[in-house]
Order: structure tokens, then C-alpha cells, then sequence
């Protein structure tokens, strides 16, 4: 490929709405192009590097021998409905681009395949001796995104492969997903990715199991919590560890004591020379759950601890049957508006009466009352006396109402590990570019989705779900591999793999070796680019620096007497060799590299 005829348009200013390194990169490079909030056109050079990702996926995955097939975008309601996922993905902030067609029938643009792969495979897979079956794909998606950024890292439209594999019994089931991690390394692997498999929560796609893998990136969404010796990493939203020790509290009666404009554990904490983790904040939610309940809850913690939202999500949903769409702060004016007293907030304890909810008009009339064990397993501690600018010293759970105990604390660095106590957890920035799951007989349950077993009886399908963002994978791998020049691409995925660079095209004798090179280069299966436009040598090494093809052969003032510089665009070491010397280095260097 000629630049001449790549109609390659490069910038040299950083793009306004660009915040991090990979997305600024891509849009300079001509790689992408903004077309709407969380829109892009994939360019061509972009399109080259997505089919190479593609090819590694599917080599990986037919090796597995699963299947590739191509499932609609477009779905019907129904079977979402079905399995109790169509509220929670198209109401309030769900991610769910939907409408009505002209015959008012309900349907969404998928941003999931799991209710119609697990339809198909009920209707399909009848028998145990048809089974194990994987499917998979490489699919557009779409999010409704509220707030998209990053480019390709949080977009409204993407390319995701989602694979679905079927099975008859368990044990079926957790080889295959042993099996899909392993073919999830490689690829990452295959594509020049450092990767790192953690622990996750499976979030609303549900299942037993999951793990995540992780590109480890400064400007990652995603904080891991991981050990030194590499035994153990996961994500926050589902990493254990054993908390800081708590300072026991001084003797002394139990009371009550006042703590004027003291509505923060820090201005409580320096008021009163107490430390956070002798207390016990209490924080009252509201959970909007997807059968329209309205769930008032106390939620208490040791005061130096975090609220992990994720956690609380999976222990309410847990605890009342029912999928918590959304969790927020109660706040005054929704007590206005359910005709309720206002609450006592910044002096709220885990003792507040139910009785304050009495006469709400859409709210249950009870608490749920959930409790972090680094709260429940303080002996005394100082707490909110639900009175405004008071608080109470020396309390104990033996005079407050029951909770619910549940691990709702943010795990952090510094931590003990849960598994191994010598070992202290430390923190790292993740960019999630793949997630595999065990997802059990959810949607077989949900979708009726059975088979005829060994025994002649019917059972539900058992089903894994393994998911990677090729779009996404592309533009972690820029965050990982960049350089204050601009790209610096992994040989395998690059769009292409060297560039030959001609200083002058005005002078003949640049431009016939130049053209020898690449054509020699073509000839032996290399995926050559040249630039072969009138622009001045310093544009061109410019331009090669911020696209990132990994090898350059420079055709200058030395070609007269055959010699050219080769370098290396990741290391940017360079050196001046024979024009032949110089093809041999880089036909060892991609030997072996897959081609498009």
C-alpha cells in the first residue's frame, strides 16, 4: 500500500474531547474518527488492525472447536422478559438503545446475546449427545452510554466477539472454561498484551463464576487488587482482604454527647481525638428494585472503610429476591415528597426507628438493615444518637435492631490478603478487554431451554459466556504500547509491518530503491507500506513515529551507494546497513507474524 493512496490525514494538535494517550493517538494517527458522542468511523489503517485481532480470536477459538455463527442486532423484548433482564437494561439509566417498531412490537439493539443464543439452543440442542456445543461471534454491540469517553474504551457502538458454550453437567461446563482462559491468554499474548486474569463480579449478565482479564494501564477504569507473589488479583468491585485492626475504644459508661456541625467521621474524628476506625458510620439508601419496590436501607461500616456499591448491589438483590436497579443516598427532598420528618443526616445510627417511615407514600415502611463485619465486629464504638448534632459513645450491637451481615467494604491496598497473610495487597489501573463467566442453568431456568439427559429426564441447559471487545483490545493496546511520538504497535496486530520511507521522491535514485525495497518486501509476504508522497523527510518521519508500524526502512542520501537506515519503531534504536541487510533484518523480525 502506497501512502499516496491511503488517504491518510494525520493531526499534530491533541483533539479537545481526547482525555487519555490512546484516544488522543488513534484520532491523530487517522486512525478514528469522531462521528457522534460515543460514534466512530473506523478508518482503514484502524480496520486493518481489528481483522487482525479478529484472525487471532477465531484461530484461538476454532482450535477449541467452537463455531462461528451471526446472531441479529435486533431483539425482540420477549425473551428479556423472560429472563427478568428487560427492566433493568432499558428503564431509568439502563444501557439499552430500544424502541417500538409499526406495529408496536418492543425491541432492542443488542448490547448481550445471551436470551437469544440460549433460545436458538433450546429449540436445537435436544439431546445429552448433542452437547457440548460453543458458539461465538463477532458482532457490532451498543450501549446507551450516558456519559462516553475515552474513545473506543467506553463507546455507544463496538465490535465484540461473545462466545456461548452449552453443556450437559458441570464438569462439562468448568473444563470448557478452563479451557477458554487459556485460549484467552494466548490471545493476548498473540496480540502483544500484558494481560492479568482476576477475580470479578459477574454484574447483570449473573453466573457463579467469572474472571476478567486486564491490560494493567495508567488510565485503566478498573482498580486491581493483586499480591506480590501473583497468588491472588481482583477487581475492587469483588476483592477480599483482611482490614487494618481497629483501636479498641477506652473504657467508660455508655452516653450521649454533643457534636455541633460534626456531620463527617473526619470532623467528628478530630473534635473528639477519636480514630475513624472506632466508629461506625451509618449511610440510609434508597434501592429501586426491577418489581417497582422502593427499599429504604441502613447500611453501617467501620468509619475508616468505603462502601463498595457493587457488593451492596449483589447482597440486596440477594436478600430481597429481587434485581436493585438502582441504590442512592436518601436525600431531603424525597422525604418531602413522601410526607416523611426529615432524618437526622450526619448523626443517623444503626438504631434509627423504622417508625420514621410511617406514612411513606411509595417507600416500605421498614429499613433493611445490612452491616459490614468490620462494623459488627467492633465490641464498643461511637455512632450517630439520631438526633441532629448528637452521637453516642460506647454503644454496642446488643442494643441495636438485627443486621443482615454482609462483606460491603471496599477492599484496599495495604490490605492483608484473605488468602495469604504475609502477603499485602497493592494496587494497580486495569483496562478490561475480556470476561468469561459460568453462568449455570440462569437463562436455560429463565428461557426453558432443556435437554433429554443420560436418564431420559429433561434438564436445563448449563451455560458459560465468554466476551472480549476487539475494538476495545485495539485501543488498550495503544495505552500500552505508545510513546511521547505516537504509536508504537505490536508487530502482530500492527496494521502494517514495516514502512518504507523515501526521504526525496524527487531524486531518482531515492525513489528506484525505495521501490525495490518494497516491492521485495511484497514479494516475500511482508505487509508493506510507502511512503512515496512529495512532503518533506521530517513530515514523514513524523507521521511514521505517530502510526506506529513497528519496522522503518529509510531511503536517503546514502541510496546511491545502496545503504538505508533501519529502525526499530518500539525501541527506536536505528543503525545503517546495506538496503539487502536491511531486508533480511526485517524479514526476521515478522517471520512468523500472521498476515491479513
Amino acid at each position: 500500500m502506497r501512502v499516496s493512496r491511503l488517504s491518510l490525514v494525520t493531526l499534530r494538535n491533541v483533539p479537545a474531547d481526547a482525555e487519555i494517550p490512546s484516544h488522543q493517538l488513534l484520532v491523530r494517527g487517522g486512525y478514528i474518527r469522531r462521528v457522534g458522542p460515543g460514534i466512530y468511523a473506523y478508518l482503514p489503517l484502524m480496520w486493518r488492525v481489528l481483522r487482525k485481532i479478529s484472525t487471532i480470536v477465531r484461530e484461538e477459538l476454532d482450535s477449541l472447536g467452537a463455531l462461528e455463527t451471526l446472531l441479529p442486532q435486533l431483539q425482540p423484548a420477549e425473551p428479556w422478559e423472560r429472563s427478568g433482564r428487560w427492566q433493568g437494561y432499558t428503564a431509568g439509566e439502563g444501557i439499552m438503545f430500544h424502541l417500538e417498531d409499526r406495529q408496536g412490537r418492543r425491541v432492542g439493539l443488542g448490547p448481550t446475546h445471551e436470551e437469544v443464543v440460549t433460545e436458538l439452543a433450546g429449540e436445537l440442542l435436544r439431546s445429552y449427545k448433542q452437547l457440548p456445543v460453543t458458539l461465538y461471534q463477532i458482532q457490532t454491540k451498543f450501549r446507551d452510554e450516558i456519559r462516553p469517553r475515552f474513545g473506543l474504551m467506553r463507546s455507544r457502538e463496538f465490535i465484540m466477539k461473545d462466545a456461548y458454550s452449552f453443556h450437559s453437567d458441570a464438569a462439562d461446563l468448568e473444563q470448557t472454561y478452563a479451557l477458554m482462559a487459556g485460549a484467552y491468554a494466548r490471545i493476548f499474548k498473540r496480540c502483544g498484551l500484558n494481560a492479568v486474569g482476576v477475580d470479578a463480579d459477574s454484574g447483570a449478565i449473573g453466573g457463579a463464576a467469572s474472571q476478567e482479564f486486564m491490560v494493567m494501564a495508567n488510565a485503566g477504569e478498573d482498580l486491581i487488587l493483586s499480591t506480590p507473589d501473583g497468588s491472588y488479583a481482583a477487581n475492587q468491585e469483588k476483592a477480599v482482604s483482611h482490614p487494618s485492626p481497629a483501636e479498641a475504644l477506652p473504657p467508660g459508661e455508655e452516653r450521649q454527647f454533643d457534636t455541633p456541625d460534626q456531620t463527617s467521621i473526619e470532623d467528628l474524628c478530630s473534635a473528639n481525638g477519636l480514630s475513624p476506625c472506632q466508629t461506625v458510620k451509618v449511610l440510609a439508601l434508597l434501592a429501586r428494585l426491577d418489581d417497582g419496590r422502593e427499599q429504604p436501607l441502613l447500611v453501617s461500616l467501620r468509619g475508616d472503610q468505603e462502601l463498595n456499591e457493587v457488593k451492596l448491589t449483589n447482597a440486596v438483590t440477594q436478600r430481597l429476591g429481587s434485581s436493585a436497579l438502582e441504590i442512592a443516598p436518601i436525600n431531603p427532598e424525597q422525604l418531602r415528597q413522601q410526607g416523611l420528618a426529615p432524618l437526622p443526616f450526619g448523626a443517623i445510627g444503626p438504631h434509627l426507628e423504622d417508625s420514621s417511615l410511617n406514612g411513606a407514600r411509595s417507600w416500605e415502611i421498614r429499613f433493611e438493615r445490612l452491616a459490614d463485619p468490620t462494623a459488627l465486629d467492633l465490641e464498643r464504638f461511637v455512632c450517630g444518637a439520631n438526633c441532629s448534632d448528637q452521637h453516642r459513645w460506647g454503644a454496642t450491637w446488643s442494643s441495636m435492631p438485627a443486621q443482615i451481615r454482609a462483606d460491603l467494604r471496599n477492599a484496599k491496598a495495604g490490605d492483608r490478603s484473605l488468602h495469604n497473610q504475609e502477603q499485602i495487597l497493592e494496587e494497580r489501573r486495569g483496562i478490561e478487554v475480556g470476561h468469561i463467566f459460568q453462568l449455570g442453568s440462569k437463562y436455560s431456568d429463565a428461557l426453558e431451554a432443556r435437554f433429554t439427559d443420560k436418564d431420559g429426564k429433561q434438564s436445563s441447559l448449563l451455560m458459560g459466556c465468554y466476551g472480549i471487545g476487539i475494538s476495545r483490545l485495539a485501543q488498550a493496546a495503544v495505552e500500552q504500547h505508545h510513546d511521547d511520538a505516537g504509536i508504537c504497535w505490536p508487530v502482530s496486530i500492527a496494521p502494517f509491518q514495516v514502512i518504507v520511507v523515501i526521504a526525496n521522491v524527487q531524486d531518482p535514485t531515492q525513489l528506484a530503491l525505495g521501490e525495490a525495497l518494497y516491492g521485495s518486501l511484497q514479494s516475500k509476504g511482508v505487509e508493506a507500506l510507502l511512503d512515496d508522497r512529495s512532503e518533506r523527510a521530517g513530515v514523514k518521519f513524523k507521521d511514521a513515529d505517530l502510526i506506529g508500524i513497528p519496522w522503518r526502512i529509510v531511503v536517503g542520501r546514502e541510496a546511491e551507494s545502496g545503504r538505508v537506515e533501519l529502525v526499530e519503531r518500539s525501541t527506536r534504536s536505528n543503525s545503517t546497513m546495506s538496503d539487502q541487510d536491511a531486508l533480511t533484518s526485517v524479514l526476521e523480525a515478522v517471520k512468523g507474524r500472521p498476515l491479513i
